[in-house]
């Protein structure tokens, strides 16, 4: 391909040699460029690509997007000057791969918590109703019916469109994506054509990357003014920043609550361990999921779904086959009667309605052990919070090592313990090696007593000093209760 038609609707400002030239492949990574292709400088957080332009050249780099041109530019080499060559990226990696997000129906479904849940049960719900669909998600990406390991909650561009092209060849006809603040932030998903975005909620996260809250909301409500006017734009407006995200789409504007008038309403009948009984736009229907937080995300998802031209009442039978997401409020049973429950509840919006959900099954003749941590290298003001909600919501909380990086986790666990109050003091354990813990909580446990586990959910490893060690909560707190059983 030419890199003139890879270029295309990027913001040209300077251009030194000729776009008149065949392009093997794009590459922003230097280590990755070989002979004939074009390397696209991109600013990082960690480092300045532009420092890698002499490697690309080395390597063969035929051409060179920047933001600023470099002080020597071979003429053999064709340099193009950006204003942004995140967003150049995202729109030079649409056009290489014959943009395939206008063959397919993509859904980007963004906000702080269930993003996942909505975007893997909308790929469940299409695929049961017989159709071809693809998945974008933190747990996985699933072209049809292949899996690949997720990296990211919103991939690279390249990464992207790889994928999307490969949907597309598959012969899906929908997709289902995680669109994060990051991949908003980092111009990820321009270039990109959506028929539908979904907002769940906003609560504190991403602080440690977002200079406040007001900017990771305005952020948030980017993808959604960028929304075209054939999608629609779907919004949780029981969340105080729901409206905010329609003030300035062109998308067709769609509401869902459980607590407001909204197009699509929902009232909980029952919540019980073993699932929902919903009443959805005055049509009732039972699922396997739990929890308020859970009649939010199905009530998102059967808006979106009929929006994108299933019946409502083929979409509740579907729904009410859905199974739940790796990772999310998944629990085991023990024996002894021991109920362990996994969740990736990481913030401390996450954290309480999972408690809560916890708080409105339980029967209150048992105890609630929570085993909880913070992340390291990532923002520090919610682990007081986190502690404080673990400690005053339940029986007993141990604070451990979540993905500790580069940080010591004892000295998480201190800033943790700062949002500890005194009265909760005695039922507050610090154990640094996250097995241990999860090993206590179960030793502790009682029959009928309600183990949560929250934080890493899915992942099945723990990052501790660079180094990405084997670890599934899931299946370490099932070895410690056979264990305990025998």
């Amino acid at each position: 391909m030419s890199l003139k038609d890879i270029l295309y609707k990027t913001s040209i400002q300077a251009v030194k040699g000729t776009t008149d030239i065949l392009i093997n492949k794009i590459e922003f990574d230097s280590r990755l460029v070989g002979e004939g292709d074009v390397f696209v400088a991109i600013k990082g957080t960690q480092s300045d690509g532009h420092g890698f332009i002499p490697k690309a050249l080395a390597q063969g780099a035929v051409a060179v997007v920047c933001e600023s041109l470099p002080e020597e530019t071979p003429d053999s080499v064709t340099f193009v000057e950006v204003k942004s060559t995140s967003a150049a990226l995202a729109y030079m990696a649409a056009n290489y791969y014959g943009n395939p997000s206008r063959n397919l129906k993509l859904v980007g479904v963004t906000g702080t918590n269930g993003k996942t849940t909505i975007a893997s049960l909308l790929y469940q719900l299409f695929r049961s109703a017989g159709y071809k669909a693809g998945l974008l998600s933190t747990v996985k990406v699933m072209v049809d019916q292949e899996e690949y390991k997720a990296t990211h909650t919103t991939p690279d561009s390249l990464t992207i469109n790889r994928y999307l092209k490969m949907m597309e060849e598959a012969g899906a006809e929908y997709c289902f994506m995680e669109v994060s603040s990051h991949g908003i932030h980092q111009n990820r998903t321009e270039g990109l054509e959506f028929a539908g975005g979904i907002f769940t909620n906003l609560s504190h996260d991403h602080l440690d990357y977002h200079s406040s809250f007001a900017e990771y909301r305005n952020v948030k409500k980017l993808f959604f003014d960028h929304l075209p006017k054939t999608a629609f734009a779907l919004t949780n407006i029981d969340d105080k920043n729901g409206l905010v995200m329609l003030q300035n789409t062109v998308a067709k504007k769609l509401t869902y609550a459980l607590k407001t008038y909204a197009d699509y309403r929902a009232q909980i009948l029952e919540n019980q361990l073993s699932g929902l009984l919903l009443k959805i736009n005055e049509q009732e229907v039972w699922v396997r999921l739990i929890g308020t937080f859970n009649a939010y995300n199905l009530l998102a998802i059967y808006a979106a779904a009929v929006n994108l031209g299933l019946g409502s009442g083929e979409v509740l039978r579907l729904m009410s086959q859905l199974q739940s997401v790796s990772g999310r409020f998944q629990f085991v049973v023990s024996d002894t009667n021991i109920t362990a429950i996994v969740d990736y509840a990481h913030t401390p919006d996450a954290l309480e309605n999972v408690l809560k959900t916890i708080e409105g099954i339980r029967t209150r003749n048992e105890q609630l052990i929570t085993v909880v941590g913070c992340g390291g290298d990532r923002d520090r003001t919610k682990r007081p919070v986190m502690a404080h909600i673990a400690t005053s919501m339940s029986d007993k909380a141990i604070f451990t090592s979540d993905n500790p990086r580069s940080e010591d986790p004892e000295d998480i666990i201190e800033d943790m313990e700062k949002g500890v109050e005194p009265q909760n003091q005695r039922k507050t354990i610090a154990v640094v090696d996250r097995r241990q813990a999860i090993k206590i909580a179960c030793q502790l446990a009682m029959p009928n007593d309600i183990i949560l586990i929250a934080g890493k959910g899915h992942e099945n490893y723990q990052e501790i000093k660079g180094v990405k060690y084997d670890f599934d909560d899931m299946q370490t707190v099932k070895e410690i209760l056979e264990q305990l059983n025998k």
